[in-house]
């Protein structure tokens, strides 16, 4: 009760620092032990550093507040470009047609906004920092630059809003988009995380470890397995890749990444020019 009263008095952002604490806590409890007796590559010394958890609050924080002036904007432009019926079907739908629906097509954009951020050199200057670790652990999921969290999140959230399937009709708020970002957030801690299990059909359903850890391999199998949770989509579109008793072996990317957390944050923003290497590129289309 004192820990309830305490929140209440903090500022707004003390608040959010306290949740994210927590959550981290919740999330070591899961995952240290996960990782220690079901690992999948063996540790090579520390798996998380200073620079990790640094992002961990930083990638939880700096997006939220980045997002509201464009979501803003695009909510505006498709009050004033889709006709109204649209977003009136999409408020006749029950919730659980909605939500269905809103997890495809916001799924759809991740898929293409996170592998424009691979094809496009400008974009890859600031994804490079999610794909420069050489180690796959939980805590790697946040290890990324705000703008690059905005971008793939705009390239989910615009069609769901343009097909009316968050926020159609009405003034309240609504908690779809909230939760699916929610559960993407947390499943891409699991798909990150060093952990050997195989899923069998499920495989093909949604993805897993084993599936995303050989889109963050750094051989002739770079740029696969783009889909954040409903993996269908590299098998629709020619990107799927996911072979039956192998592992990849070696992790990270080509691209060089400054040894400091301000190097990396700023160094998309004051380089001219691509930092993407002709390996890096040579798959990609």
């Amino acid at each position: 009760m004192e820990l309830v009263n305490v929140s209440k008095q903090l500022p707004p952002f003390a608040l959010d620092l306290l949740r994210l604490a927590i959550w981290l806590l919740l999330l070591v409890v899961v995952f240290v032990p996960l990782e220690h007796f079901f690992s999948a590559y063996p540790r090579r010394g520390a798996r998380t550093s200073i620079r990790d958890v640094a992002y961990y609050f930083l990638s939880s924080m700096a997006p939220k507040t980045l997002l509201i002036l464009p979501i803003t904007l695009v909510a505006w432009l498709l009050h004033l470009l889709v006709p109204a019926g649209v977003h009136s079907l999409a408020a006749q739908l029950p919730w659980w047609g909605r939500f269905s629906a809103a997890l495809v097509v916001g799924e759809l954009g991740f898929y293409w906004g996170h592998r424009w951020a691979h094809q496009i050199p400008f974009l890859w200057r600031f994804h490079a920092i999610h794909h420069s670790a050489e180690e796959m652990t939980w805590l790697i999921n946040t290890r990324a630059h705000p703008l690059d969290i905005v971008f793939i999140r705009l390239c989910g959230l615009v069609p769901m809003y343009a097909l009316g399937l968050a926020q159609p009709v009405g003034r309240r708020l609504d908690m779809l988009p909230l939760i699916i970002l929610l559960f993407g957030t947390l499943w891409g801690f699991f798909i990150h995380a060093n952990v050997k299990w195989r899923f069998g059909w499920l495989e093909s359903m949604i993805s897993t470890p084993a599936f995303h850890h050989w889109h963050h391999t750094n051989d002739c199998n770079i740029n696969k397995n783009y889909a954040s949770t409903l993996p269908f989509l590299d098998r629709l579109f020619g990107t799927w890749y996911l072979p039956a008793g192998k592992r990849p072996t070696v992790f990270g990317c080509d691209t060089a990444v400054p040894p400091t957390l301000l190097g990396e944050l700023l160094q998309p923003l004051v380089l001219p020019g691509s930092n993407v290497p002709d390996g890096q590129l040579s798959q990609l289309r």
